[in-house]
């Protein structure tokens, strides 16, 4: 595996890399990861086996600028990646918003908490018949927990 550095036109990352994660997706291209350094202007890296994967996934993107010639070594970006291990604050009952995945968008009750496996199991509100439905602790955002409307009843 080897990591692309991919030229672009400076603060525009943001747009290339939507572009960049579009082709990977319906092209189904060997992509592991794409990386937007924030203080890092005018590149993106992309994880790839191959270069040519690479080359597909920015082909007529614009504001892609190309590759530089040879991978770059991880330890050049090093410095620049945080691996940060966070602590969700997602409790049972708790209405979240999907915000990935095929049920994006849709607000749901968190009926289990796995913190091990870091997943929820959630019912979609506007579903008629309850499924209940595994995703991960990153796939959601609370909305409203229950606890806040209970002290919202008592204050009227």
């Amino acid at each position: 595996m080897a990591i692309y550095a991919l030229r672009t036109t400076s603060n525009r990352e943001d747009q290339v890399m939507d572009f960049v994660v579009t082709n990977v997706q319906k092209k189904k291209l060997p992509i592991f990861s794409l990386i937007r350094p924030h203080g890092l202007r005018g590149y993106i890296f992309i994880e790839s086996d191959s270069r040519q994967a690479c080359e597909e996934a920015y082909f007529k993107v614009p504001y892609a600028r190309g590759l530089l010639p040879a991978p770059v070594d991880y330890k050049e970006i090093e410095h620049m990646l945080e691996q940060v291990k966070v602590q969700m604050n997602i409790q049972k009952s708790d209405i979240v918003e999907i915000i990935s995945g095929p049920f994006k968008r849709e607000q749901a009750r968190v009926t289990r908490v796995d913190q091990t496996k870091e997943e929820v199991v959630v019912e979609l509100l506007e579903a008629a018949v309850p499924i209940p439905i595994t995703v991960k602790l990153d796939s959601v955002k609370v909305v409203r927990r229950d606890e806040d409307d209970d002290k919202k009843g008592k204050g009227k």
